[in-house]
């Protein structure tokens, strides 16, 4: 009996012993979420702040007494405190029933006003001036804001209003109205964008609650804006269960075109105020579904310009547009027999508007070519094996081109984003930023200078200004500290370079390690997975190396991968083109291929342990991988999953996956729920207007017409963002720590952090 009892003692004893230790492991993840490790560093990143007219900026700092802001003389390359801060706390105590403390001003708006040894800003709610010369301050009446209905010309003459449907002008000088369009009618109304983010409630219909957009030119003379239609366009619903007050469930509608539907069509009119003229661009109104293609002016105001995407993304125009006419003139086709790249096209002009510069990737890279004002083709700029993923200045004085492209130098990561000038003809390729690191490039309007913030996921941010000609350092402004991050243990992740399924491509990824990191023992392993071909998962920089999720999941004990594989963005054409109609394809097969290199070197990676997890996108890949890999991927979590493509929004699918078409079906995650084998917990919440939550109560009803075991979790009144929710947090923690690390986790443990 006395050894029973004494076993029994040693169980529980052991039992406390294991709870205890995970109840830990739960506290410290918990301190590495973002908003906890974000705190535990100062100055990883730098917000430049041009003063307009000089080649001056200023800046904030955290130092260890607190906030401090700088100005940086651009002539003479120097900085220094903007401000005496203790003069400047005491002059807005005097406004205020409190003390305001110098280390920590939290002034916003703020304005340096040139040769005034003035500043202009707003604090506690209020706007204020105060004269660096002797700190008086003063309190400052704030504009009026202008209803978002209304649109007010460069020089105050004109207001030009959105109402029933139509435009009206007013002249604020004698007050006279004037109607500008008669026709405007509901869903097809003049100057009215169409905002992502509007829902309607179902049990009161569509308040008419109208915003504007419009542009102006310089002069205040025209104006011009668009005529969207949306008479045709569906809509998709989410239903509320725990509304706001009340016990009634409430419906919500939002507009959003499923692929291969009717779109919003646009068109554009400009507006003369002086004649009152209404002139309709002489363009055929086509698809955009986020309404986000909008014309600019150019010459003396006598020319717009614009882009616009055929839908299906094989093709973009540029044209020019006669503002007295209407006429529109094609300047430049770009087309593909995949898709064109959205983010990957950019399109600037020279300062005296006589020529412009056009990325394209019809060479196989994204590269600048050179164009004249009437889209005649000059030459190509950039040449070789790289992307450009930026044109930041254009010196039309001496006919030199600043951009941003992924690195071209030999062993080093493609990823890593650098600064090269050439002249217009593309004689000369100058590297102005020579490190195995990744550049954030700041040019400022005026100055002969650059300001290149630089790191690594295993390298501290340095912010430096360097020579525009040389590329050399010439002041140093700021270097990241991390002294409480290292306290709380925390080590750099790993990058790596491995070979994608074809044994030939190299591929990069990221390791994040638990800080008890023990190499003699073995770990399961996560894959953080996102395939989207518009977007790179992997941490390139210090600031998202470590301030993201992946941290606090791996400090939970698990071996946490990331990885971008082929089909991903900003490599060349034909690596991007790998997720063309294959969007089924482009994350699994290399991600296993990576995983198993990496395993080849790395003993404490146990293979037979692996799960995968993701969101959106990402939420598609993680199930489907754990559907059409079951012999390696044991569980996932898949939250906010767009499982099939064809309850998506258009534009994404279109662009990636072409019209709908056989291929859809194929690569639809509920045609696969019958392969189900390992442990799945899907998560949506139920106001996600991005991917509607259809999509993962569809994939569980595959799931249970196949008497599949799987968890489905959906969360009240939340949106598309889930990555803050505590519960979400706890949930995904408690799924992989129970199925894949095999062990019981922290009873209900609470995460505070997102209360």
């Amino acid at each position: 009996m006395k050894r029973l009892t004494v076993l029994l003692l040693l169980t529980g004893l052991s039992l406390f012993s294991v709870s205890q230790n995970m109840l830990e492991r739960y506290q410290k993840a918990e301190k590495f979420l973002p908003k906890n490790i974000s705190n535990l560093t100062r100055n990883v990143n730098l917000n430049i702040n041009e003063v307009k007219g000089t080649s001056d900026f200023w800046y904030k700092l955290q130092t260890e007494k607190g906030e401090r802001y700088y100005y940086f003389d651009g002539e003479n390359i120097q900085s220094e405190e903007a401000f005496d801060h203790s003069k400047l706390a005491a002059s807005l105590s005097e406004f205020i029933t409190k003390q305001v403390n110098p280390d920590s001003l939290n002034i916003e708006q703020l304005v340096f006003i040139p040769g005034e040894n003035k500043i202009e800003f707003s604090f506690d709610t209020l706007l204020f001036e105060t004269d660096l010369l002797n700190y008086s301050t003063s309190k400052r009446e704030k504009e009026k804001p202008t209803p978002k209905n209304q649109s007010i010309s460069p020089n105050k003459k004109w207001i030009v209003e959105v109402r029933k449907f139509n435009l009206f002008l007013t002249n604020t000088e004698t007050g006279d109205e004037i109607q500008l369009t008669d026709d405007g009618v509901e869903k097809y109304e003049y100057a009215t964008p169409l905002s992502w983010y509007k829902m309607v409630d179902e049990s009161k219909g569509d308040k008419y609650d109208p915003s504007i957009s419009v542009r102006w030119t310089e002069d205040s003379k025209k104006f011009v804006t668009m005529r969207l239609d949306r008479r045709k366009v569906g809509k998709l619903f989410l239903y509320q269960s725990l509304p706001d007050s009340g016990f009634r469930a409430k419906v919500w509608s939002y507009e959003r075109a499923l692929p291969g539907e009717p779109a919003i069509m646009e068109e554009y009119y400009i507006f003369d105020v002086d004649s009152l003229s209404k002139v309709k661009v002489d363009v055929e109104p086509f698809a955009d579904f986020t309404a986000s293609i909008f014309p600019t002016w150019q010459n003396e105001n006598k020319e717009l310009y614009f882009a616009r995407f055929k839908r299906g993304y094989q093709s973009i125009e540029l044209f020019r547009v006669n503002a007295e006419t209407g006429e529109a003139i094609t300047l430049l086709t770009d087309s593909a027999k995949t898709m064109i790249e959205t983010q990957t096209v950019i399109c600037k002009w020279t300062e005296d508007e006589s020529q412009f510069f056009w990325t394209s990737e019809r060479d196989g890279w994204n590269h600048i070519y050179r164009y004249d004002r009437d889209g005649n083709f000059l030459n190509q700029v950039t040449k070789g094996n790289f992307a450009v993923r930026g044109i930041e200045k254009i010196d039309n004085e001496n006919q030199l081109i600043y951009f941003v492209a992924g690195s071209l130098e030999e062993n080093v990561d493609p990823y890593y984003r650098n600064l090269y000038v050439t002249n217009f003809e593309g004689n000369f390729l100058t590297l102005l930023t020579n490190d195995k690191t990744d550049h954030q490039i700041r040019i400022p309007e005026k100055g002969d200078y650059f300001v290149d913030s630089y790191s690594r996921v295993d390298r501290p941010t340095d912010h430096v200004v360097r020579s525009v000609e040389s590329g050399e350092i010439i002041y140093r402004l700021a270097s990241a500290s991390l002294d409480p991050l290292f306290a709380k243990g925390w080590k750099f992740p790993e990058p790596f370079k491995v070979k994608a399924r074809d044994g030939e491509t190299d591929i990069y990824g990221l390791i994040f390690y638990p800080t008890n990191f023990d190499s003699a023992k073995t770990y399961p392993v996560l894959d953080a997975t996102y395939s989207g071909p518009q977007a790179v998962r992997t941490p390139k920089t210090f600031s998202r190396g470590y301030n993201n999720y992946d941290v606090s999941i791996a400090e939970l004990g698990f071996i946490v991968v990331t990885i971008d594989g082929l089909g991903t963005a900003w490599r060349s054409k034909a690596f991007h083109d790998f997720s063309y109609k294959n969007l089924g394809d482009i994350g699994a097969e290399d991600h296993i291929a990576g995983l198993k290199q990496l395993a080849e070197t790395r003993p404490w990676m146990d293979l037979n342990r692996v799960g995968i997890y993701g969101h959106s996108a990402g939420g598609y890949d993680a199930a489907h991988a754990l559907l059409t890999h079951p012999e390696f991927y044991k569980v996932a979590v898949s939250s906010a999953g767009n499982h099939d493509h064809r309850i998506a929004k258009a534009w994404w699918p279109e662009q990636y996956m072409g019209m709908p078409g056989k291929h859809y079906d194929e690569q639809s995650n509920f045609n696969l729920a019958g392969n189900l084998e390992g442990k799945l917990l899907l998560i949506h919440g139920d106001m996600d207007n991005n991917v509607n939550t259809a999509s993962s109560l569809r994939m569980a009803a595959e799931l249970i017409k196949h008497n599949k075991d799987f968890e489905l979790l959906i969360i009240p009144n939340r949106n598309h963002g889930l990555a803050d929710h505590p519960y979400f947090i706890r949930k995904r923690w408690d799924y992989f720590i129970k199925n894949l690390a095999g062990e019981k986790p922290p009873e209900e443990y609470e995460i505070k952090t997102y209360k």
